[in-house]
């Protein structure tokens, strides 16, 4: 019998498939924290997580019959892939599930910035009727730039096209893409974009500092969906406070869930709980991917 930890909420249809495999043997644990993993480590052949469970060297290091470590979505930034790999425990996510997901919540923020949705809403609560002040702006004719157009890049790309944008893209690799967009250097994208969104995987170091905005038009507005500390969160406030940034978007964080709430609290962010792949189809998708992965891999 395989014995298959589930650390993270998964869809239904998904684990109900995962549990139909024969030789399967499926245990749904969540909201564990590193110590409670080490300790129920130990007999399980894979573990699968999503985004909140940190699947470290310790926990690793304590399950000597582990075999796959599967996140459903994209990245594996909380999974220690250094670890697997010393000890040959094969790391496998997936990567194009939730690609619309997360391009459709990038233009919905991305909406929701150049026509003050934010601010409407909060004002609407307070029982206010400032129409007057939330006067906002179109997205047509503005220049998207796109920093690392992978699958979810070219989705956004997609529906900016499809919105009259024009599109620059970004990317250390060349992009492969029939779509109307124009590959140029980050330089060139800081200096023309009127909205700049990022989707790059975690780095070493911001992409976006205080270089970077000091390249930027007046009035820049920021997206990031991708991962935290991707875009210098200090560089940032200090672009807001400025007014060199008109608007930032932000789903995800340094910190999660965040310790200074700096940016959250500024009037001209647009604060979301990391909910980029949290579409109930994208999480479909990557929960049967999943079950694909677990099926070729051991099954």
């Amino acid at each position: 019998m395989i014995k298959i930890l589930v650390a993270d909420s998964m869809d239904k249809d998904a684990l109900d498939a995962m549990r139909a495999i024969p030789g399967f043997d499926v245990t749904v644990k969540t909201g564990l924290a590193e110590a409670d993993l080490v300790k129920i480590a130990p007999g399980f052949q894979a573990i699968v997580v999503r985004s909140a469970t940190k699947v470290t060297r310790p926990v690793i290091e304590a399950g000597p019959d582990l075999k796959l470590l599967v996140r459903a979505g994209i990245g594996l930034d909380n999974i220690d892939g250094a670890a697997a790999k010393e000890k040959g425990i094969t790391v496998a996510n997936t990567p194009a599930a939730t690609s619309i997901s997360v391009a459709e919540h990038t233009f919905g923020l991305m909406l929701g910035a150049v026509r003050n949705h934010g601010k409407a809403v909060l004002s609407m609560k307070q029982h206010k009727w400032d129409k007057k002040n939330l006067e906002g702006t179109e997205l047509f004719g503005k220049t998207l730039g796109i920093i690392g157009c992978g699958r979810i890049g070219i989705e956004v790309a997609r529906r900016a096209i499809a919105f009259g944008m024009k599109v620059l893209v970004y990317d250390v690799i060349p992009v492969k893409t029939d779509l109307a967009v124009k590959q140029v250097t980050l330089d060139e994208l800081l200096a023309a974009a009127d909205l700049i969104t990022v989707h790059v995987p975690k780095q070493p170091k911001p992409i976006l500092a205080d270089a970077e905005f000091q390249k930027m038009k007046n009035g820049v507005i920021i997206i990031n969906v991708a991962r935290g500390g991707v875009v210098d969160e200090k560089a940032l406030l200090a672009g807001l406070n400025s007014g060199k940034v008109r608007h930032a978007a932000l789903d995800v964080y340094d910190k999660e869930p965040p310790e200074d709430f700096s940016l959250v609290d500024h009037p001209n962010v647009t604060p979301i709980p990391h909910l980029g792949a949290s579409a109930v189809e994208g999480q479909k998708r990557a929960g049967l991917e999943v079950v694909k992965i677990l099926k070729e891999k051991l099954g």
